[in-house]
């Protein structure tokens, strides 16, 4: 595990790297668009690192960009905000503070780039970052948001504004009061993956037309009514899943809901 070096990803070499596992441009749409959307936001402060091994290849990433286009509902203006963070795709590569060095990396350029801190939302559910390594940092949790997600702000002095989530994200679900909407953003790749099928399955089972809608402004993300951002699925005006699901999970969601 000695070769194991953190690489920074640019436009002129994410296609060679891939994003979150997917590695083949003509097979997988989600890493088009991921890669789309990442050059597109590039010369915007968007910056991407992955942990990288010759034996064992891509074990990790953080992404990260300034709170202004932050693709969350949150109010981070002049922070470096993390969007993403994970390591150990092999196991043998997870435990080992390579998360840490990650958003040490991140905590650095923000210092160097003279933004007010850091931030980043984590969730005790599935498919984000848990708190722990960041509290362990010295982040602290600035605000929350039901079911599970917090948060975490590190603010370099003790007199900036602190970061929130936007206003009324839990009552914003009522704005899609009838049938299916499925939310999502180009940012998440696992955003693509599964809709489809999801889609279809909507239709032929339980007899809905989904809204499919694209996110593609930081400021409609504000806007949805999930702490996650990227990705919702809302039906008769409340959100039913919080993140990216698979096909199976949808039908036993649904078989709950017409059940009762």
């Amino acid at each position: 595990m000695h070769d194991l070096e953190i690489i920074n990803i640019i436009p002129e070499n994410i296609a060679q790297y891939g994003v979150c596992g997917y590695k083949n441009m003509e097979k997988h749409l989600e890493l088009r668009k991921k890669i789309n959307w990442f050059k597109e936001y590039y010369p915007k402060g968007l910056r991407m690192k992955i942990l990288f091994s010759e034996s064992a290849g891509y074990q990790g990433m953080i992404e990260y960009m300034p709170g202004e286009i932050a693709h969350r509902p949150v109010e981070a203006d002049g922070y470096l905000f993390i969007q993403c963070l994970f390591t150990g795709f092999n196991k043998e590569y997870k435990g080992r503070g390579y998360g840490k060095k990650l958003i040490r990396e991140c905590i650095r350029e923000a210092k160097e780039g003279d933004f007010k801190g850091v931030a980043v939302v984590t969730r005790s559910g599935a498919f984000m970052a848990k708190k722990d390594i960041f509290i362990n940092l010295g982040f602290t949790i600035t605000d929350s948001v039901q079911p599970d997600f917090d948060l975490l702000t590190l603010s370099f002095h003790i007199d900036n504004k602190m970061p929130r989530f936007s206003n009324d994200i839990s009552s914003r679900a009522a704005d899609y009061p009838s049938g299916l909407t499925i939310i999502r953003s180009a940012q998440c790749p696992y955003s693509e993956k599964n809709v489809e099928a999801i889609m279809k399955t909507a239709k032929e089972k339980y007899h809905q037309t989904p809204v499919l809608i694209d996110l593609e402004s930081p400021q409609k993300i504000r806007q949805t009514p999930c702490a996650f951002g990227t990705f919702c699925i809302i039906y008769n005006g409340k959100v039913i899943s919080h993140h990216p699901i698979s096909n199976t999970r949808f039908e036993n969601i649904m078989k709950k809901i017409m059940a009762n």
